[in-house]
């Protein structure tokens, strides 16, 4: 049995941050990271609080790639702050760190300290379109000692609301949109072929593909483009609530160990490897005995709704491939892990540590075709040198 659900109120559209004018709470305590801070980006929401009169405590110490020990002194800070409101404002590190908060006390109410507040208010404002997080029951944490990304998954952890304002991204730098909306595209590819997949996933992971094909390379010339912002910004959310309801795959098992040990960005690194991915789940290459013909059918099926050529689906896959190493290439993302600076030899030497990481990935669960240590392994090599 399936099921779907989207537990999160979604706002979207200009001006929709005026919601918070009708907010009714005691506290607020907003999270975000000192790059948005200067930005202004709080100022618009502390504004309106102030005008209605609300308390409000600002943490603005997250960093990319959270870590634990950042999560520890935020969370300490909410605990000490006693908001009944807790506001992200940020891209998806901020909004993984909110996350993470509330997980976290929830176990402390549950398991040590049931005097402890119960859950607050959750808004989310991403300020990237990428992770989709505003709408995901999933945060990713960093452990700093071991070198790997620690996922968390509770339903506690989604969002109240979710503000879509596309105001809060035009001050994103080209890069960052390159990268984040690679990675909304890969959640949306990854969700449409999980074996976890349905209808209600496939439509919206499509439209999501449609979107950042069609206006991601306008948006990263032009940052200034209200329109196509306002389009991968919904891109990124649909994505989300894609894969929160298919799950993902090995695309994200392995962004998530090679970022870790080599502090690739997540949604470079998913870029880079998208092609290979799709190669090795449609088995175009190897004499695998596992059916790929139906994976290979659903992106051939996406390469119809791109309208590249497709007279076969073998012929449709190929194009898919070509296609996203032309749009990595008009992005300015590399298309091999070597061409970020990564020596050969560095890479063979934690090659079988990332695999294994990757193996034991949660992602990896839902990937359309079964995996093993050795072909994660001649993905990643394959990734590394090209062809």
């Amino acid at each position: 049995m399936k099921t779907f659900k989207v537990p999160t109120k979604i706002l979207y559209e200009e001006n929709s941050i005026k919601y918070l004018e009708d907010l009714k709470c005691n506290k607020v305590f907003i999270v975000t990271d000192k790059i948005m801070f200067k930005l202004g980006m709080t100022k618009e929401i502390t504004e309106i609080f102030d005008k209605e009169l609300i308390k409000y405590e600002i943490f603005d110490e997250v960093e990319p790639e959270p870590t634990m020990e950042i999560v520890t002194n935020v969370l300490k800070k909410f605990i000490n702050s006693q908001a009944d409101t807790l506001i992200a404002i940020g891209g998806g590190s901020v909004i993984d760190t909110s996350k993470a908060i509330i997980y976290f006390i929830d176990i402390i109410r549950n398991k040590m300290d049931d005097k402890v507040s119960q859950k607050p208010f959750f808004i989310a404002i991403p300020t990237t379109s990428g992770t989709g997080s505003e709408v995901t029951s999933y945060a990713v944490i960093t452990d700093s000692i071991e070198y790997k990304k620690v996922p968390l998954k509770s339903d506690i952890m989604y969002a109240d609301v979710a503000i879509l304002d596309a105001e809060f991204t035009k001050t994103v730098p080209p890069s960052v949109t390159a990268d984040t909306a690679m990675d909304a595209l890969t959640h949306a590819l990854e969700a449409f072929v999980s074996k976890n997949a349905s209808d209600c996933t496939d439509a919206l992971a499509q439209s999501a593909i449609e979107n950042v094909f069609k206006y991601v390379v306008k948006v990263y010339k032009n940052g200034s483009d209200a329109f196509c912002r306002e389009k991968i910004h919904s891109a990124s959310c649909m994505a989300g609530i894609a894969f929160e309801n298919a799950s993902l795959g090995i695309n994200h098992s392995l962004a998530h160990a090679i970022g870790a040990k080599f502090k690739i960005s997540h949604g470079k690194a998913n870029a880079i490897l998208l092609p290979y991915v799709i190669e090795y789940n449609c088995g175009l290459f190897d004499n695998n005995e596992y059916n790929t013909f139906e994976t290979a059918k659903k992106y051939s099926k996406i390469a119809n709704l791109l309208r590249l050529p497709n007279s076969n689906f073998k012929e449709g896959v190929l194009m898919l491939i070509k296609s996203l190493k032309v749009l990595n290439m008009q992005l300015n993302i590399p298309c091999t892990i070597k061409e970020l600076g990564i020596e050969e030899s560095v890479f063979n030497e934690f090659l079988d540590e990332i695999c294994e990481s990757a193996l034991q990935d949660v992602c990896t669960l839902g990937n359309p075709r079964p995996t093993t240590k050795k072909e994660l392994s001649d993905i990643l090599k394959n990734a590394y040198l090209g062809y």
